[in-house]
């Protein structure tokens, strides 16, 4: 992809990655913002990710990746945030609203777009005054998130619930009864529904489960 000052616009992960992969490949640093690994993975397995992570690790090179809570709900990309974290990325929690977003060397940003018929578009943009701005905002969220180890210590039992939570709200049952099946006082249970919708950026249970559903959780 040759840089024009003009914004490019692509379709879908597979083409995205085959038009910047040359971009990244050569970065020094790089930057990443998404709700869960959803957005930018599919055409690049997680194999694959960690191995770019420990390759740019050894090379002195700047990884940072900023997600929302709901990530850890999913055990495996949990796990697979916790790993490129221990080859040397920085990976960092927000409860806020983020753009999804990838900066490259703070010359090039890709901004992630809705999804049409199953199908992402990306903007690939490298006006330095656009990317400079986009930059900016990611700072702003990233100097206000939580590190990935300290959430986890935070957090650790409502990482491990969450999926089950999720799916006694799912089955409809009532408060006592989920308590009940999870071994917890009831009003230790409404604090974790409440921690959980909070972390998923919802205003209901019915939204919490929705935003589980696209999550993959469950």
């Amino acid at each position: 992809m040759k840089l024009t000052g003009e914004v490019v616009l692509v379709h879908g992960e597979q083409e995205l990655f085959e038009r910047a992969a040359h971009l990244m490949a050569t970065a020094e640093e790089m930057t990443c913002a998404a709700h869960d690994l959803f957005t930018w993975a599919p055409a690049r397995p997680r194999q694959e990710i960690g191995k770019a992570v420990a390759r740019h690790g050894h090379a002195g090179k700047r990884i940072r990746k900023l997600f929302r809570p709901g990530v850890l709900f999913d055990p495996s990309s949990a796990q697979h945030l916790r790993e490129v974290s221990r080859l040397g990325a920085q990976v960092r929690i927000t409860p806020a609203e983020i753009n999804e977003t990838i900066l490259i060397d703070r010359r090039v940003a890709i901004l992630a777009g809705d999804l049409k018929h199953g199908v992402r578009g990306y903007s690939v943009i490298d006006r330095p005054e656009v990317v400079q701005g986009v930059a900016s905002l990611f700072e702003a969220a990233w100097l206000a998130a939580t590190d990935l180890a300290v959430y986890d210590a935070r957090h650790a039992e409502l990482c491990v619930l969450a999926p089950r939570i999720l799916e006694l709200l799912a089955s409809g049952c009532k408060d006592e009864t989920a308590a009940r099946t999870l071994e917890l006082g009831l009003r230790t249970y409404r604090r974790r529904v409440a921690e959980l919708m909070a972390a998923l950026g919802a205003t209901s249970r019915f939204q919490a489960g929705a935003r589980a559903r696209d999550l993959g959780i469950i």
